[in-house]
């Protein structure tokens, strides 16, 4: 009887012993997999030529259904001027020569190395990446910093009494001129609400100082934010 009393004793604790072993073998697999995902190496990104923003859809046009042929993303596009598309490249080339994180080649000389290589091409067979990789090798550089901007819509109204809010989409690639891969991709599209219609989007609100914003400053909001994600070390 004594005996059977400890092989089952035995076999209760085996049964006890073997989830316990389990479970941490996973809590173990799974912290080793976090690990990994954070120790991934980020894009070196130190020399950037910045192509600026571009229009999906030229001002005159009718809104059409846009495929951006760097990506493959097909997204909604309205009419936008190409004023719009200056004063964003100024805001960006702005933003990143104060926040010294790159070797910077300003968008005017871009754009001069961009176009004689379009001009060279009169039958139209060198596509946007190839273009944006010879930029890129001209200048010696890791990256070019392109955007195309797909809806602006201005505020109708004043800073605390609207008919219509400000609304902008725009989105930037770093594409890599040694092979043309997209080496980050980033995308802004909002609508500002009022804190009633929307609760969820306080940051937003806060960020406009609880008022009505001009599509310049919901833009300037957006590419914040996106520069933030941008991969690229601080310049000593």
């Amino acid at each position: 009887m004594s005996r059977k009393i400890l092989k089952k004793s035995r076999i209760f604790l085996w049964l006890c012993f073997i989830p316990f072993v389990l479970l941490n073998g996973a809590c173990h697999f799974q912290k080793t997999k976090v690990s990994d995902e954070e120790t991934m190496p980020q894009p070196v990104v130190n020399k950037v030529v910045v192509i600026g923003f571009q229009t999906a859809i030229s001002q005159g046009e009718n809104p059409d259904v846009f495929r951006d042929s760097l990506s493959g993303g097909i997204y909604m596009a309205e009419p936008v001027s190409r004023d719009v598309a200056e004063r964003m490249t100024d805001f960006l080339f702005e933003r990143l020569v104060a926040g010294k994180r790159y070797v910077l080649i300003s968008p005017g000389q871009a754009r001069g190395v961009f176009s004689n290589i379009v001009d060279l091409d009169k039958n139209m067979t060198v596509s946007l990446t190839e273009i944006l990789q010879k930029v890129g090798k001209t200048f010696g550089a890791n990256a070019v910093l392109i955007g195309h901007i797909y809806r602006w819509r201005e505020r109708e109204g004043s800073n605390y009494a609207i008919n219509r809010a400000a609304s902008v989409a725009f989105d930037l690639h770093l594409v890599r001129p040694a092979d043309g891969g997209i080496l980050w991709r980033g995308r802004f599209d909002k609508t500002q609400k009022s804190l009633s219609e929307n609760l969820f989007d306080l940051t937003t609100f806060m960020e406009g100082g609880g008022r009505w914003m001009t599509a310049d400053e919901l833009a300037m909001v957006g590419l914040e934010k996106l520069l933030k994600k941008m991969p690229g070390k601080q310049r000593q």
